[in-house]
């Protein structure tokens, strides 16, 4: 079961869309260093579709996204989530903790993915020697998928 600690309209965390994040809690990666070590232990209020449904009616008009931040303890019920996001004709991203996707993982429903665990000595997206990736969906390269990891990097 996912679980919702909060939500924000933020505007970082993928390029060139204004973003409905939201901070999903039982993250089972535990990376050290992470700055959302508040998101390990699980609580907040249980994320249904119902619940969901009603943040995005609120925010149907202020995003253009809708971002899954973590959820990693439950991937199959996060691409659920992301197809009723479609239905609001809102673009869906993930942003998890996995180095390499669960096999057999639908993803078809994503148009961006952040994959890789915070390593502090590596840093986060905004750093060149990151480990962490975030792909766009394309549909022409690489099976589909873009890395656009770069767009963060200070030039």
């Amino acid at each position: 079961m996912l679980r919702i600690v909060s939500f924000d309209i933020v505007f970082q965390e993928v390029p060139n869309e204004v973003t409905l994040a939201l901070n999903i809690s039982g993250c089972p990666h535990r990376c050290e260093g992470c700055h959302s070590s508040h998101l390990w232990e699980d609580t907040g209020e249980e994320l249904t579709q119902e619940l969901l449904q009603g943040l995005l009616q609120q925010h149907k008009y202020a995003a253009t996204c809708v971002c899954f931040m973590g959820g990693d303890q439950a991937p199959e019920q996060v691409m659920q989530l992301c197809r009723t996001v479609k239905t609001y004709n809102l673009k869906t991203a993930w942003y998890s903790g996995f180095q390499t996707l669960p096999k057999g993982l639908d993803i078809s429903d994503l148009d961006y993915l952040k994959l890789g665990p915070y390593v502090a000595a590596k840093g986060g997206l905004k750093s060149p020697l990151t480990n962490q990736r975030l792909y766009r969906k394309t549909g022409n390269t690489d099976n589909g998928w873009e890395d656009i990891t770069a767009v963060f990097w200070k030039k």
